[in-house]
């Protein structure tokens, strides 16, 4: 017999599930209790995180009779969960990466990223730390009674196993390149289903490709001698600087140039009258 708990805890999360717009699914393995309670402080309000045992959050999926949501338990991983929220996609993504922190590496965790260890000074006194910084491959000197390093070094690469003495090292020097937080898997909206991948969003490489972008079409219409609020009072520093120069170059007395072309004139008969001497 199902436990009545079970078919309780499957129709409020469909229930749920019939209330949002945009359906995604996380990996929580790893997650601490307390950073898991963090970051659901931090998605107060803008999106719900919905719990339960892998067989739960599957049948109720079902229970929608939406294919394509229910599709969504094929991106399980690890220990999956539901995030329910009416932002959309992408802004989803974000939240989920600014609500992550950093956290040191353990043995047997995959580097996310090249992991460098740079140049520059340490807070080390000589000892014991140098075999093992060089055991590691990283070129040392004592600099005001410190150890320094000498060149930038490539600890891990990405992708590649962290093993324990490179775990303690980069504990010792406080780096810490892993990332605590709820990763999201996929995300369903309005039928379609999209790939965490395809959600990352570079947003400082985006609002420099914005401003490239309006930088570019500013100067087109100014170019152009284009109208708009945004181009009129180039245009008119423009018109002004360009009627200014002609009226110099043909001596026409107007306000504007008056004084420059009596100036003009001046000079000009200074000189002459300086070659009929």
């Amino acid at each position: 017999m199902v436990n009545p708990k079970k078919i309780k805890s499957v129709d409020r999360i469909a229930k749920e599930l019939a209330n949002y717009p945009v359906v995604g699914v996380v990996n929580m393995e790893n997650l601490p209790a307390m950073q898991l309670q963090k970051m659901k402080r931090s998605l107060w309000g803008k999106a719900e995180l919905t719990m339960a045992r892998k067989k739960l959050l599957a049948r109720a999926l079902e229970k929608t009779k939406n294919q394509t949501l229910i599709s969504l338990t094929e991106r399980f991983r690890g220990m999956p969960a539901l995030i329910l929220t009416k932002e959309n996609p992408f802004k989803l993504q974000a939240l989920l990466q600014k609500s992550k922190s950093a956290a040191s590496a353990k043995p047997g965790q995959t580097a996310p990223q090249d992991i460098w260890i740079k140049a520059g000074p340490t807070g080390f006194t000589p000892g014991p730390i140098i075999s093992e910084l060089s055991g590691a491959g990283l070129k040392t000197g004592v600099e005001a009674g410190k150890i320094v390093i000498k060149e930038d070094k490539l600890l891990v690469q990405e992708g590649q196993a962290i093993n324990q003495k490179q775990s303690d090292l980069l504990k010792k020097m406080d780096i810490k390149p892993m990332e605590i937080g709820l990763n999201l898997v996929a995300v369903w909206e309005n039928g379609f289903i999209f790939e965490a991948k395809h959600l990352a969003v570079d947003e400082k490489a985006v609002s420099a490709q914005f401003t490239q972008a309006h930088s570019e079409a500013f100067n087109l219409a100014v170019e152009m001698a284009y109208l708009s609020k945004e181009t009129v009072d180039t245009l008119l520093a423009k018109a002004f600087r360009e009627a200014k120069a002609m009226a110099l170059e043909g001596n026409i007395l107007a306000d504007a140039v008056l004084g420059e072309v009596l100036a003009k004139a001046e000079a000009q008969a200074a000189a002459l009258q300086k070659k009929t001497e």
